[in-house]
């Protein structure tokens, strides 16, 4: 079972990775759009559209990304102290009760609305240039079925857990060096009170 989470995990980790290089396309937008504006005195009338078009690409697509990272903010004061196997029965009950039927109906409703701007050729309101919009909205449904996966490797590693005792191992990924190092101050103030940083 851990070697079918961890599939879904490199799945997710690929297309997370994959859609973070979108910032690159968004950034030669932006700096385009300012030497057109300022430099030039002709600016786009469809950069503000593609501009924020592309950032909710990177934040809807990096969705299940931070879903297998274990990245998503949490609210653990009181999760933190219970045991993993308390901890997974929680997770377990709240991905049932509210993580499936929500992403369910992301997925049910993003393919309506994709399907019906795909229909209609529908374009983007807010500006003169008006780029269409089907494209996007078609990463809706796309991103609930890969958040849908991930919630499915989630449930594993809950029922995983409940077998164990204990989380199974998360595959290896970018890790904050300001915390790793904090980490490594506070082992050595433990281990030595002298050492700590004044």
């Amino acid at each position: 079972m851990l070697r079918i989470v961890h599939a879904i995990d490199r799945l997710n980790t690929l297309v997370g990775k994959l859609f973070a290089w979108t910032i690159l396309a968004m950034i030669a937008l932006i700096v385009y759009e300012v030497f057109m504006r300022y430099v030039m005195r002709s600016p786009t009338a469809w950069a503000y559209d593609m501009g924020y078009m592309l950032y909710g690409t990177i934040f809807i697509m990096a969705g299940a990304y931070a879903l297998s990272v274990a990245a998503h903010v949490r609210g653990d004061v009181i999760y933190r102290l219970f045991t993993p196997r308390k901890q997974a029965v929680i997770d377990l009950v709240l991905y049932l009760v509210f993580f499936f039927p929500a992403i369910i109906a992301l997925v049910y409703a993003g393919y309506s609305y994709a399907e019906a701007s795909w229909r209609i050729g529908e374009r983007a309101a807010s500006g003169p240039g008006a780029p269409p919009v089907s494209w996007f909205k078609s990463l809706i449904p796309l991103a609930g079925s890969f958040l849908f996966l991930q919630g499915l490797a989630e449930i594993m590693r809950c029922v995983l857990c409940l077998r164990d005792g204990d989380w199974p191992p998360r595959l290896s990924d970018v890790r904050e060096v300001d915390v790793e190092r904090a980490q490594q101050i506070l082992g050595d103030a433990e281990t030595d009170p002298g050492s700590a940083p004044r």
